[in-house]
């Protein structure tokens, strides 16, 4: 059974330091802003209550490892949905996967497309680590194209934004498209560069006022309170307050990964934290306490102090995801509870909630490329609609997408075998923002 890593990889480690406390006063300044809203006795009520439940999850996380990741085939979604028990662990666990969203021998076929794709037009087309390029920048490929419209993966997004809730009327299930990435990783090849973290901003989640209200329950002392799946207030956040190339402007309820080649644990593969609301309220509440000098009392929240001063927030650097890591975020258990995905064939895919802790697995170890295309979940909400429009304005005149035109300036429309959307659906083109 796939689980734990066997080692922990040279990941970075946040400790409280002064080389790791910053000038910036943005930091303080939000911090003292939420002590000030909700007062120290409450913020120490919830990082006690959250270190406590935090006992019970690790412990259930690191006796079933990657069976705590629910799976689910296509058609029985489609055809009916996720049943109430199924919502409540899907909810509580905040990732799964998703079989045969795409027809195995298809995808394997768009694999194949994008390989020649790639090897006619390799000179022309970017990626990272530059040393020997696996995550492309390139975004609308025929391959990606193909998969990011394909019907099943429209009517699953759909399936997906329902588990969220919003009863202003200003935002609804119906999927918009985010034009992303594709990676395809040779065997053998190292990368560190995908540690523990978390997307959807990192400094703005404390500094912008709608964005913190979003945990408002996290911050007032009732955790448990704490409603991962309302939209209300989080559809407005701004995840984009401080600009970086790690944040997507677009909100995503579900972050995700389209196999093409077989995805498994020690290939390449993503890991998952499989717990939502209490892990991220742990995430909220840490900046607000200093550790215990002494190692033995370090996993005792009541030996935390609380630290109204400093300005040390662990893992957060504004351009950047919210990064953890196991010396900063002992409560956690990183070492033991961020899992490997069960195995996926081509056509299978992964999902997580935008809370989700995950990384990359440091090491490939398979026998074939470990290839997939990004793909999220993103509800209509004004927001979204704004970049979605703005989206396809820069695909039309063949600029790449906002959110990564300062990582390329490549005109996809001028490559070979490029295709674009002419023989799309109507459906298709919707989610793409031509009705916008």
């Amino acid at each position: 059974m796939p689980g734990k890593l066997q080692e922990w990889p040279a990941w970075p480690e946040f400790v409280q330091e002064k080389r790791f406390q910053s000038e910036d006063p943005d930091y303080l300044a939000c911090k003292k802003d939420i002590i000030a809203e909700f007062g120290e006795e409450a913020l120490r009520a919830s990082w006690i209550q959250v270190c406590k439940d935090l006992e019970s999850v690790t412990s259930e996380i690191s006796s079933k490892r990657s069976d705590m990741i629910p799976v689910f085939d296509i058609q029985h979604i489609l055809n009916e949905g996720f049943s109430a028990d199924e919502k409540a662990e899907l909810k509580r666990v905040g990732c799964f996967v998703i079989r045969d969203v795409v027809p195995e021998a298809e995808a394997r076929n768009h694999y194949q497309n994008l390989r020649q794709y790639v090897d006619k037009n390799r000179s022309r087309i970017d990626g990272w680590p530059h040393e020997s390029p696996s995550m492309l920048l390139l975004y609308n490929s025929p391959t990606q194209i193909a998969i990011r419209t394909h019907p099943n993966h429209l009517r699953l997004q759909r399936k997906m934004n329902e588990l969220w809730h919003d009863e202003s009327g200003e935002a609804s299930a119906e999927p918009l498209l985010y034009s992303d990435g594709v990676r395809d990783r040779p065997p053998k090849q190292a990368f560190l560069g995908l540690g523990p973290h978390i997307d959807a901003g990192s400094l703005c989640r404390w500094a912008d006022p709608t964005y913190r209200k979003s945990y408002g329950s996290i911050f007032a002392g009732k955790p448990r309170s704490h409603d991962a799946f309302d939209l209300n207030i989080r559809k407005s956040a701004d995840q984009y307050l401080f600009p970086g190339i790690a944040h997507s402007t677009v909100f995503r309820s579900f972050q995700g990964w389209t196999a093409l080649t077989r995805a498994a644990a020690g290939e390449g593969a993503i890991m998952l934290y499989p717990n939502v609301s209490t892990a991220i309220a742990y995430v909220l509440l840490r900046p607000f306490f200093t550790p215990p000098s002494g190692e033995a009392d370090i996993l005792d929240a009541t030996k935390w102090k609380f630290d109204a001063d400093s300005s040390f927030f662990p893992g957060t650097f504004k351009p950047q995801s919210q990064l953890l890591s196991r010396n900063s975020h002992p409560h956690l258990r990183l070492e033991s509870c961020l899992v490997h995905i069960p195995t996926l064939k081509p056509g299978d895919t992964i999902w997580w909630h935008t809370d989700t802790c995950h990384a990359v697995d440091s090491e490939h170890n398979g026998a074939e490329n470990a290839s997939v295309v990004y793909i999220a979940a993103c509800p209509t909400t004004d927001a979204n609609k704004v970049y979605v429009k703005s989206q396809l304005e820069s695909f039309l005149a063949g600029r790449p997408p906002p959110d990564y035109a300062s990582n390329t300036k490549l005109d996809e429309s001028t490559l070979e075998g490029y295709t674009g959307h002419e023989t799309l659906s109507i459906e298709a083109k919707m989610a793409l923002g031509y009705g916008l």
